[in-house]
């Protein structure tokens, strides 16, 4: 039992209860596609001056937490925002993971998908003045990828809210690049819920506006796009938008909120996931997909439901920070040894949200190794001036 700490700033004992799932492989094939977008681990020993240098990165625990998300059937968003890109991880740590990670993808058995993010983000925000500097920017990143035999996720840039772009030059960027791609892309738009900084992409803060726009780029190059991830948190905008997609293009949830309605679909419409929860809640996500293409609704919503107070949570305000709480559960879990991150994000977030995270995730069945996630909570706690006897 441990005393955890609560929002009110009282003190409450709790002791866990859930029983963990079983991680596995599923029983039968997925009718969704499922990308989990998964951390980086870092090196703690080796790192130096981790607010101004390249991070030390753990290589082998990094690559083993993917082994064990395609172990369940699930495949992989690499080097996306959940992997610290523009927070902590710069470009050519993300190449590096991106090459390693798809040496391991070829060798895995069941050969998963990994799609792979394509950005900006090694070139200055000063330097990428014009639309031609943004567009040899995002080339050069996408060259690495489809070297390394990634499929492309066309990352959101800050470039184009930096330059006040309006929606003439995402669509000739965009276009552009798409035309480009050996292989249809995956499409990236991320509200600045997630990032401050993308705030008004596609060239207006309206979102019916920008929705406008991004489908018109859809339409005209509908054979370069596999579909789009939208990470607006908003159920509503995200059925009303993939009912207007083209055929054979998806919709790829980012909607850390309201996935479990979302994936399950309106009977018309179903989206597919590209998600960064999912890393957090694998054994629950796959055998939940499981369930659905077995067409057993209430296992895939009992399997689900407990998640969606802990993604909340993990997502809550201000949500840039939620890559503190996918890796506070991967300690937890004994994916890796420690709990640092790369430029010490794991200081974004504070004592009594990872108290939460602890005990919803016990009432979803997530921690695996009870007594070591008990050991590790403990020991935060103690950290923290919350003695246990």
């Amino acid at each position: 039992m441990l005393i955890l700490p609560t929002e009110d700033r009282r003190l409450e004992p709790y002791r866990l209860t859930g029983e963990p799932l079983v991680p596995r492989a599923p029983r039968v094939p997925l009718t969704r596609t499922a990308f989990a977008a998964a951390h980086v681990v870092s090196d703690p020993i080796a790192e130096r001056n981790p607010w101004d240098t390249r991070p030390a990165i753990d290589w082998e625990a990094t690559l083993a937490f993917r082994q064990g998300l395609w172990d369940q059937g699930l495949g992989l968003a690499e080097a996306m925002d959940t992997a610290q890109r523009g927070m902590g991880v710069d470009w050519a740590t993300a190449k590096e993971l991106i090459e390693r990670t798809m040496v391991a993808a070829r060798a895995h058995p069941l050969r998963p998908r990994v799609a792979c993010g394509a950005g900006t983000d090694h070139v200055a925000l000063e330097d990428l003045r014009d639309a031609a500097a943004i567009r040899a920017a995002y080339e050069e990143q996408m060259a690495a990828i489809e070297a390394a035999g990634g499929q492309l996720i066309v990352m959101a840039s800050r470039a184009f809210p930096a330059i006040g772009a309006g929606a003439e030059t995402y669509l000739e960027v965009y276009g552009q690049l798409l035309e480009q791609a050996a292989q249809p892309v995956i499409l990236h738009w991320l509200g600045d819920m997630f990032d401050p900084a993308l705030k008004g992409y596609w060239g207006s803060t309206d979102v019916a506006q920008a929705s406008d726009t991004v489908l018109d780029l859809i339409e005209a190059h509908a054979g370069k796009v596999d579909g789009i991830k939208i990470s607006l948190l908003d159920q509503a905008h995200e059925e009303a938008f993939r009912a207007r997609l083209p055929e054979g293009v998806r919709l790829y949830t980012g909607d850390d909120f309201n996935y479990a309605a979302l994936i399950e679909g309106d009977g018309h419409h179903h989206s597919h996931a590209l998600l960064g929860i999912f890393a957090a809640i694998a054994p629950a996500a796959a055998q939940a997909l499981e369930a659905l293409a077995e067409g057993d609704s209430a296992s895939y919503h009992a399997l689900l439901a407990p998640t969606v107070p802990l993604s909340r949570e993990i997502f809550r305000a201000p949500t840039r920070f939620y890559k503190a709480g996918i890796t506070f559960l991967a300690w937890l879990n004994g994916a890796q040894s420690h709990f640092i991150m790369p430029a010490g994000f794991q200081s974004s977030r504070d004592i009594t949200h990872y108290a939460s995270i602890y005990r919803l995730a016990d009432a979803a069945r997530l921690l695996q190794e009870p007594e070591l996630a008990e050991k590790r909570m403990r020991l935060l706690l103690e950290m923290h001036g919350i003695e246990q006897g």
